[in-house]
């Protein structure tokens, strides 16, 4: 390790924001000099939000909320940002008493509890608000919203993957009924059916990636077909997570902001922009597990540690990507996925 980061991780604290254990390897020397200069845009945004949010339209539909959104929401108004843009705060308020009913319904399936609980201690164990001793622990909240939200939405029940979507619900949102609203808008109506038990929706974004990659892309297109590797290998955990445990804390917020208010083409911009940006890294892949180790790496590092430019660069790198063309997309590989669900 040099001196510099020696240095800077004397200054810094190991533990971030959120309640992240900064890993062994963590880039104290960059993180610093990158955050010193985000600092000044932090500050300036938490202006502009705060003036945008003391007027009556506050975050109405427009093209200057989609600039500002793009640009980061600060974080002491991203939970309410989020349940605004995303319908959750609407849903919440027509279904007043509605989270406290399901919670107590969804404890009496015995199934769909033991299914959670497994699963809770597994949840982010680099992080001190989900361990048992923590005070505030997040456990009992992340339990609830689950098992309540597995009696709500009954197709999907319980699915993995879940537990880490609704743990970074309730980093933010700090509240069980504001999580489990901001649940139901990415599972019920954001995420094109990812979590159902044939994950049809998960298997169709994944074949849609390789259809953009091919046309935008294309030299990395041939080498995974050259090397038999398929995309569900290299990105479900991308699309199952939202990215969370693959790149930085702030990253997945600022794609998540976005997210909520844009919906999920979103997250095929942030896979071909790493794709892309990493391109000739990548085409260096000799074999099958070259491939793979290639894209475990490209989701580390300065690149997505700057999480202002990486945000500006997904909106810039993979060029044209309209609602359109996803959509036909989607048809083509869904029809194909739903037949061999129907034949099985």
């Amino acid at each position: 390790m040099d001196t510099d980061n020696e240095t800077a991780k004397d200054r810094m604290p190991r533990i971030d924001t959120y309640g992240f254990k900064r890993p062994a390897e963590f880039d104290y020397a960059f993180y610093e000099d990158f955050y010193s200069r985000y600092l000044v845009v932090l500050t300036r945004r938490a202006e502009k939000w705060s003036m945008l949010l003391q007027k009556s339209t506050g975050v109405e539909k427009s093209l200057k909320v989609k600039r500002y959104i793009r640009k980061g929401i600060p974080n002491e108004h991203r939970s309410y940002v989020w349940m605004m843009v995303s319908g959750a705060q609407a849903k919440m308020e027509m279904n007043a008493g509605y989270y406290h009913s399901v919670l107590v319904d969804g404890q009496k399936n015995a199934k769909l509890v033991d299914a959670v609980v497994t699963d809770l201690n597994r949840t982010f164990p680099d992080n001190v608000n989900f361990e048992k001793n923590a005070s505030p622990c997040f456990l009992q909240t992340l339990h609830n919203v689950l098992v309540a939200y597995g009696h709500h939405n009954k197709t999907v029940g319980y699915c993995q993957g879940m537990n880490f979507i609704t743990g970074y619900l309730i980093l933010i949102a700090k509240d069980e009924e504001r999580a489990f609203w901001l649940l139901d808008a990415l599972i019920g109506r954001i995420l094109p059916d990812y979590y159902s038990p044939p994950m049809i929706g998960l298997k169709t974004d994944q074949e849609v990636l390789g259809d953009l990659v091919k046309s935008k892309i294309p030299a990395v297109a041939d080498l995974m077909e050259r090397h038999g590797m398929t995309w569900t290998l290299v990105v479900s955990r991308w699309f199952l997570c939202l990215f969370i445990d693959t790149l930085p804390v702030e990253t997945v917020l600022r794609i998540w902001d976005c997210l909520f208010h844009e919906g999920s083409k979103i997250i095929f911009r942030v896979a071909l922009t790493l794709i892309k940006q990493n391109e000739a890294f990548i085409l260096e892949a000799k074999n099958f597990p070259d491939v793979f180790e290639k894209f475990s790496v490209i989701t580390k590092g300065q690149l997505v540690t700057d999480c202002h430019l990486f945000m500006q660069k997904i909106f810039t790198d993979p060029g044209s990507l309209s609602r359109t063309t996803i959509n036909k997309l989607r048809e083509k590989h869904c029809s194909q996925f739903l037949i061999q669900d129907h034949n099985k």
